[in-house]
């Protein structure tokens, strides 16, 4: 492990990389720290210490890393740009315009980027002014607490404007992170912001054992299904169905080309950690429009059935993991263009004809794979609520167990790994993820 370490720092640009990544991730952790103007942080977070965040409110502050129950300028997070990623990828799927920029190439992905942009300002500001219309109402249930030092138009005018500024600003710092640094930049944000609760998680859960609240043996037997928890979760993330691919032989000149058999590694779970991701910030939108209509009994009744310890909320929130799961597979994986290359170069599956019966092939194989991966992907998400109610183990600690949490550690964790051992691997060095000697090094 040390001398992958040393490898990893002996390339000048894979340092470079990690070190511009660890640097923008410690500007946003810092940035979780700049209260917005016209709230007083200290009275809210004693609000959700006496009274408690509760569900949802647990979940948001989850993905923000902490900054939304402390009404840091970071405490919308990066969900308002994902939001917006998943209406343009919808419409991408249902809208020719959109359809038309997608195969447009280059310049129809900076349009893509421009338009997705202009939506995460979009909801950005009505999220921002939900969380206004919240803190107004709890500041009137507990005047005592001064939650807020400005009122009316001034505190919605300062607050909107600061929590939108902060969302623009995350995304800034994940789309620099993916072009100048190591990974997903929006991913690693997210990451980096529920390991940040980790920390507070286990010492929560200490004092219940110290105190002897907790068994010290039920809180083993808690950490063993934590660990095969996480080892499901590995093997579900990198598990593949491998379809076997000849190559015919070509003489082209003097030289022969093709005539090797290699394969086509189709993954489980394609989608890897973004079904959960778009699934979550789906399942934000309810609670954010009710906050809108406070006096109508039909949308407080919506709430009720879309709060964080209602079983319909997790049932539709499992049925959506397994469409998108589905749908970003459709997005990430193209079956008729791999038939089509396999084509042209020659290739072709034993037993199948090559073309349109290939892509036929290779998507019925993908289908019936996907089901089985985004069906436990649903269940090791809904884990937690089980968990808690069982057990009583707290919210924050049974999110580790399973669910948003751990799927994201994980597949964020693997994806990064990934990026690092490809650097590695280019430059003969052995990878994180391949055991033996250096085959060889470049002179």
């Amino acid at each position: 492990m040390m001398k992958i370490l040393q490898s990893i720092f002996k390339i000048p640009e894979l340092r470079k990389r990690i070190l511009f990544t660890l640097g923008i991730l410690i500007i946003y952790r810092i940035g979780g720290h700049v209260p917005v103007p016209g709230i007083y942080g200290p009275g809210l977070l004693e609000y959700f210490k006496t009274v408690g965040g509760g569900g949802l409110a647990d979940l948001y502050d989850m993905f923000a890393g902490g900054a939304f129950k402390k009404a840091t300028v970071f405490a919308l997070g990066i969900m308002p740009y994902i939001s917006a990623s998943i209406i343009i990828q919808l419409l991408g799927a249902v809208v020719p315009y959109f359809q038309k920029l997608q195969k447009e190439g280059e310049e129809g992905r900076k349009k893509i980027t421009q338009l997705t942009r202009y939506g995460t300002v979009l909801i950005s500001a009505l999220q921002a002014f939900s969380i206004g219309k919240m803190l107004e109402s709890l500041h009137a249930s507990r005047p005592e607490l001064q939650i807020l030092t400005l009122t009316g138009f001034e505190f919605y005018f300062v607050s909107i404007i600061t929590l939108c500024a902060g969302t623009i600003f995350i995304m800034w710092l994940g789309e620099q992170i993916t072009e100048r640094g190591i990974g997903n930049g929006i991913s690693l944000i997210i990451f980096i912001g529920i390991i940040a609760r980790l920390p507070n998680a286990m010492i929560m859960e200490w004092e219940k054992v110290y105190v002897g609240i907790r068994p010290i043996i039920v809180e083993v037997i808690l950490l063993g299904v934590m660990v095969l928890t996480v080892a499901a979760v590995v093997l579900l993330t990198q598990g593949t169905r491998k379809i076997p691919v000849q190559y015919a032989k070509r003489v082209i000149g003097r030289k022969i080309y093709g005539g090797q058999s290699t394969h086509i590694p189709l993954r489980v779970n394609t989608a890897g950690v973004m079904p959960i991701i778009f699934a979550q910030s789906i399942m934000f939108l309810p609670s954010t429009i009710t906050q809108f209509f406070p006096q109508s009994e039909f949308f407080q009744s919506v709430a009720r059935y879309f709060s964080y310890d209602s079983i319909v909320y997790w049932s539709i929130y499992g049925v959506m993991i397994v469409f998108f799961t589905y749908f970003y597979t459709a997005i990430a994986f193209n079956p008729i263009d791999v038939a089509d290359n396999m084509k042209k170069y020659g290739g072709f599956i034993p037993g199948v004809r090559p073309g349109k019966r290939t892509s036929e092939f290779i998507d019925k194989i993908l289908t019936r794979i996907t089901l089985p991966g985004s069906i436990f992907l649903a269940l090791i998400a809904i884990f937690p609520y089980f968990l808690s109610k069982i057990t009583e183990v707290n919210v924050e600690f049974s999110s580790f167990f399973g669910g948003t949490s751990l799927l994201i550690i994980v597949g964020v964790a693997l994806d990064t790994l990934q990026q690092i051992e490809s650097h590695l691997l280019m430059r003969h060095y052995d990878g994180f993820m391949r055991s033996g000697k250096l085959k060889g090094r470049r002179g």
